[in-house]
């Protein structure tokens, strides 16, 4: 019985033209692409804490409280939550974008994380009325991106090694 060897295929051709410049910007991109996520995470998490130190500016204001009061047991509720919402989601924004106590920050977005996506377990019901989903449902449903965000960028820093 003979063995059939196979041939390697040749790799697929790009339909773009490869130049020097166009890979000098991949590889820049490659270099820092994850820099530039872990940055823009961070001054997402620290535009909505700010905004939470704001009495009634934030749209999810009422949400923030219902879920902490719900989760914590009625330990921490109100203006309590909010507040420990605002400094949290801020101390996240800082650490992500200074580089600075980063796996503190990761640690605090892990557990916000919990807390940001648990109303769509909480009260589905309400988020999810059969008109469709409600504002704040959708504000917490894009939340998803923030969670993969989150993991890319803590899988960097907690394994450097692992690109």
């Amino acid at each position: 019985m003979a063995s059939m060897t196979t041939l390697p295929r040749p790799a697929p051709r790009s339909p773009m033209r490869s130049s020097p410049r166009l890979d000098r910007g991949i590889d820049w991109l490659a270099g820092r692409s994850i820099d530039i996520l872990r940055i823009s995470l961070g001054v997402v998490f620290l535009a909505f804490g700010a905004v939470k130190f704001v009495p009634d500016a934030s749209p999810a204001q009422a949400l923030v409280e219902r879920t902490l009061d719900t989760l914590w047991l009625g330990i921490v509720s109100g203006e309590a939550a909010l507040l420990l919402t605002a400094v949290a989601e801020c101390f996240i924004g800082i650490t992500l974008i200074t580089g600075k106590l980063l796996r503190a920050g990761l640690a605090v977005l892990g557990a916000s994380l919990v807390g940001i996506m648990s109303p769509l377990v909480l009260f589905f019901h309400d988020m999810f009325p059969s008109d469709g989903p409600t504002l704040e449902a959708q504000y917490v449903f894009k939340d998803i991106v923030l969670v993969a965000a989150g993991l890319v960028v803590a899988v960097r820093t907690l394994r450097p090694d692992h690109e």
